[in-house]
C-alpha cells in the first residue's frame, strides 16, 4: 500500500509539474504574434497613404493635404492619432457625416492609419484672421475663457499657439474659420455627439463668440 500511495504521489506531481510547464510556455508563445501585430501597426505605409489620400481625400482636401474650401478642413500637419479616430468615427457612425460615411464606408483600418500619418507629415499652411474687432473678442476666450460662465481657456486644451496636444486634442492653427465656426456650432445644437466635454463647453457660447473664436484660431501660428 505504501508503495502504491508513492506511486500516485510521484504521478500526481509530475502531472502537476507538466502542467506547469504547458501554462508557463503559452504565454510565451501568443507574446510573440501580439509583438509582431504591434510592430506591424506602429508602422503606417506613407507610399499607399499618398495614394490613397489623392483617390479618396484630394478633391475636398486638396492633394496636399491643405484644403482651399473653407467648409473642409485642412488635414496636413494634424495629429495623426487625432484624424485617425476621427476616420474611424465616420466609419463607425459616432461622428455622423453622410459625405465622409460614405467616403470612409470602402477603407480598411490600414488605410485609415496609412492616410492620417501621410497626412500629418504634410507641411500646414498659415491661415488668416478677417475680422479684427471678432479677433480680439475669440483671443479673450481663448487665452482666459469665460469665468461668470464657466467656460475654460481653449488654450489649456489646444495649447497657447493652438498647435494642439498629440492623440487627444487636435491641432486649431490656420484651420479655416468657417469650418471651425461649424464644428462648434454643431458641438453647442447636439449634431456633432462624438466630444462630450466639446458639447458642454459650447453649450455656454453664443453665436458671436463661437464665430470670434473661429476668426481668432484661424489665424494663429
Amino acid at each position: 500500500m505504501k508503495l502504491l500511495a508513492t506511486l500516485i504521489v510521484s504521478t500526481s506531481l509530475i502531472t502537476s509539474l507538466a502542467t506547469s510547464v504547458v501554462f508557463a510556455n503559452e504565454p510565451a508563445e501568443t507574446a510573440a504574434p501580439a509583438a509582431s501585430a504591434a510592430a506591424k501597426v506602429a508602422k503606417p505605409d506613407l507610399n499607399a497613404g499618398a495614394a490613397k489620400f489623392a483617390a479618396t481625400c484630394a478633391a475636398c482636401h486638396n492633394a496636399d493635404g491643405n484644403s482651399a474650401i473653407p467648409a473642409n478642413p485642412k488635414l496636413a500637419g494634424q495629429h495623426p492619432e487625432y484624424l485617425l479616430e476621427q476616420l474611424r468615427e465616420f466609419k463607425s457612425g459616432k461622428r455622423a457625416n453622410p459625405v465622409m460615411g460614405g467616403m470612409v464606408a470602402g477603407l480598411t483600418d490600414d488605410d485609415m492609419r496609412n492616410i492620417a500619418y501621410w497626412a500629418a507629415a504634410q507641411k500646414p499652411k498659415a491661415g488668416f484672421a478677417k475680422n479684427a474687432e471678432l479677433v480680439k473678442m475669440g483671443e479673450k476666450i481663448y487665452k482666459g475663457g469665460i469665468a461668470d460662465r464657466q467656460v475654460p481657456a481653449c488654450a489649456g486644451c489646444h495649447s497657447p499657439t493652438g498647435a494642439g496636444i498629440p492623440s487627444k486634442y487636435p491641432r486649431l492653427s490656420g484651420q479655416h474659420a468657417d469650418y471651425v465656426a461649424t464644428q462648434l456650432t454643431g458641438f453647442r445644437d447636439g449634431t456633432r455627439k462624438n466630444n462630450a466635454s466639446m458639447s458642454q463647453v459650447t453649450a455656454k457660447l453664443n453665436d458671436k463668440e463661437i464665430k470670434a473664436l473661429a476668426d481668432y484660431v484661424a489665424g494663429l501660428r
